[in-house]
């Protein structure tokens, strides 16, 4: 997943909405900001297929958190979901977090991704983005790493 600088004005004019509409308490806090992938196409197609519901899963590497010294996900987090220029489209709550090797994975669990119609398919693009971002952050894709695989679901979208 990918981070980048976002507007703090946008997102906290965003959070207030969320938090209104929702009937939350004001002192709700969201774990991250982020949109999907490393391209603005994949970014955007990605946030689609969770607007339209067909993406309620993500995996993202152990190590990734690790060697940002980030917190890993917890059922009942939640975080905004922005598109590529950082504009924020929806709020994801945490329903479920499995951790398990890169290799355990199989087509009935990616397929919750929603990006995929084959587990080769799935792999392929996982492969190259862990190799991608470990080169990034220091690490290195191997079969055996090991991958958080979050479940979620869209608790506000505008």
């Amino acid at each position: 997943m990918g981070n980048k600088e976002y507007s703090k004005e946008k997102i906290d004019t965003f959070w207030k909405a969320f938090l209104k509409e929702t009937n939350r308490s004001e002192t709700a806090k969201y774990l991250e900001v982020f949109h999907f992938e490393l391209t603005e196409k994949w970014a955007n197609e990605l946030l689609n297929l969770v607007l339209i519901g067909q993406k309620k899963a993500t995996a993202s590497s152990l190590l990734a958190y690790e060697l940002k010294g980030e917190r890993l996900p917890e059922v009942g987090d939640l975080s905004i979901v922005t598109d590529w220029e950082g504009v924020p489209r929806c709020v994801i709550e945490t329903i479920v977090v499995t951790i398990l090797p890169f290799s355990d994975i199989t087509y009935d669990i990616c397929k919750r991704e929603g990006e995929d119609d084959s587990l080769e398919s799935w792999r392929r693009g996982h492969i190259h983005y862990f190799k991608e971002e470990g080169k990034m952050l220091g690490y290195e894709f191997s079969d055996d790493m090991p991958v958080i695989f979050e479940d979620f679901k869209v608790v506000y979208q505008v």
